[in-house]
């Protein structure tokens, strides 16, 4: 498939700028694949109804650090946007970074962040037009060297609302409650739809949980600049499957349990870890797994999603998972009702595919 079929024309005011007061309030689309209906449901609560004892949704556990700061060039003063991606070495305090303005910033260049420069930065190395890697000069021990860095930071909201000034809630808002592991630097946007009340609701049930960990990177983000969508390339992400994920996931399998995963990353990891008999095997590196129509979905029977923005990785997946001409179909009836909201912050998407 071709990257223009992905495109389709999406107002800004559609574009979801903060979440609804309670994760569980917002819409939420049912597409049951195989009969083509559509529901529309007021409540994303209404999730409960589809789903049995024994079912099992697959959560991604990662957790978002406050990755976007701000900081001044030495001698100009100049106001630079530091985007941490990860930490390179724990030991030397190096970070891989996204600076902007790029064309300012060369190696050698020193940074200073908080409001007495109390961290300062060197530019070490150019790894991208916009990529570096930073040096943190910094005396005390990790922990409290994370601690000060992450103190300086903010939410790293995407780009599409990112022209409202960041607010001190964000940074809860863009967290999964089920958080566990940090190192994205985005949040699994499906994941931020279930509220506390709602996973008890589902527990008491009886639908199981099983946690996977993706950190979810700016790949996912990242503009495909080729048509011919085999030739793009993922960046590649840090995932991990742990043994009680697989026996959770294969005894339901088994059983003829319902298996739901809770966002593209979640699919990205049952699709890198899946085996050749199709049973969920534990995992412990990278993956840039790219999924898009067509593709043979192996494990997951139903897949909860966001409505995402247009060309983008996310949409070609639920398009190759809910069936290219039924999600369009779908995204266009949403964009007909003006009530329903795109992006991160915005309305869910159920695939029911058995």
């Amino acid at each position: 498939m071709k990257l223009s079929q992905f495109n389709y024309k999406l107002p800004e005011e559609r574009i979801a700028q903060y979440p609804t007061p309670y994760r569980d309030d917002c819409r939420l689309m049912v597409i049951h694949a195989k009969t083509g209906i559509i529901e529309h449901r007021e409540q994303f609560s209404d999730i409960l109804e589809f789903f049995d004892e024994k079912d099992v949704f697959v959560f991604n556990d990662t957790k978002v650090f406050p990755a976007r700061l701000y900081g001044n060039k030495e001698k100009t003063g100049a106001r630079i946007e530091v985007f941490l991606l990860r930490e390179l070495n724990e030991k030397l305090r190096l970070w891989d970074v996204l600076v902007d303005p790029a064309r300012k910033i060369r190696i050698g260049n020193k940074l200073y962040f908080g409001e007495d420069d109390s961290m300062v930065a060197e530019v070490i190395d150019n790894t991208t037009s916009r990529g570096r890697t930073l040096r943190f000069l910094y005396d005390g021990d990790h922990e409290e060297f994370k601690q000060a860095l992450f103190s300086l930071g903010e939410a790293p909201l995407p780009k599409e609302i990112i022209h409202r000034a960041a607010e001190p809630e964000d940074m809860e808002n863009f967290q999964c409650i089920y958080a566990q592991k940090e190192g994205a630097v985005t949040a699994p946007g499906s994941g931020l739809h279930f509220s506390r009340q709602l996973l008890k609701r589902l527990e008491i049930k009886g639908v199981d949980f099983a946690y996977v960990t993706m950190h979810c990177g700016l790949g996912n983000f990242r503009e495909i600049d080729v048509e011919d969508l085999t030739k793009h390339k993922m960046d590649s992400e840090e995932m991990h499957v742990e043994q009680l994920a697989c026996d959770i996931v294969n005894n339901a399998k088994a059983n003829g349990h319902r298996i739901c995963a809770v966002g593209t990353t979640v699919q990205r990891v049952l699709e890198t870890a899946v085996s050749a008999d199709g049973r969920l095997k534990p995992f412990d590196g990278w993956t840039n797994r790219f999924i898009f129509p067509p593709y043979d979905f192996q494990l997951a029977d139903a897949m909860v999603a966001n409505f995402y923005l247009p060309q983008s990785t996310m949409l070609m997946l639920t398009c190759a998972y809910g069936g290219y001409d039924r999600v369009m179909r779908a995204y266009k009836e949403a964009l007909s009702d003006k009530r329903y909201r795109f992006g991160v912050y915005g309305d869910a998407m159920l695939i029911l595919n058995d």
